[in-house]
């Protein structure tokens, strides 16, 4: 046998050895929360009622949640597409908030799952944070670099003045004219 042959039958053997099964390829990994919320009565409550605006650290006025919350099921009514805001004063047990927002998002179950037209905004003031997630269906449109510079050329200016209500307004105003286009 020549050498090029012993070498090709040696490379074949080892890549055959090496190689993952098909069935490892073809797994899923399923995201696991880090947190139950159901065991969170607001949460709970939250989920029941379908609520829009959840402004757990009390940074809106009530005009200000009525003014947004018609702003979002009005929306929700023409398009399907389903937005979330959240206002909390910690992300505990989460040090990520985009993590904490997926988790929430997929507890409550936002946006319609046929289509997965979803978007959460979540904002932990105290934390400094600021998190926005999108459905599958969403993202296609709403991408994670457009979410990212709404946030940072939209909402953190109004934020930095102390405007959270027109920062999380604008914002929502941006992210729906990128989501009609």
């Amino acid at each position: 046998m020549k050498i090029g042959t012993k070498i090709l039958i040696l490379f074949l053997t080892l890549n055959l050895f090496s190689s993952k099964g098909s069935a490892q390829e073809t797994e899923t990994n399923k995201s696991i929360p880090q947190f139950d919320f159901s065991t969170i009565e607001k949460f709970r409550e939250t989920k029941l009622k379908g609520l829009i605006i959840n402004d757990y650290d009390s940074i809106f006025s009530p005009s200000q949640r009525k003014e947004l919350s018609d702003m979002l099921y009005d929306y929700n009514i023409e398009t399907t597409r389903q937005i979330v805001v959240v206002t909390i004063d910690n992300i505990s047990p989460y040090l990520n908030i985009q993590k904490y927002a997926t988790d929430l998002s997929n507890y409550w179950g936002v946006g319609h799952a046929e289509k997965n037209n979803g978007l959460t905004i979540v904002m932990c003031k105290p934390c400094r944070q600021m998190g926005i997630v999108t459905g599958t269906g969403t993202e296609l449109i709403l991408t994670d670099e457009i979410c990212k510079n709404v946030i940072e050329q939209t909402m953190i200016p109004e934020f930095k003045k102390g405007n959270f209500y027109d920062g999380i307004k604008n914002g929502v105003t941006e992210l729906i004219k990128k989501w009609d286009i």
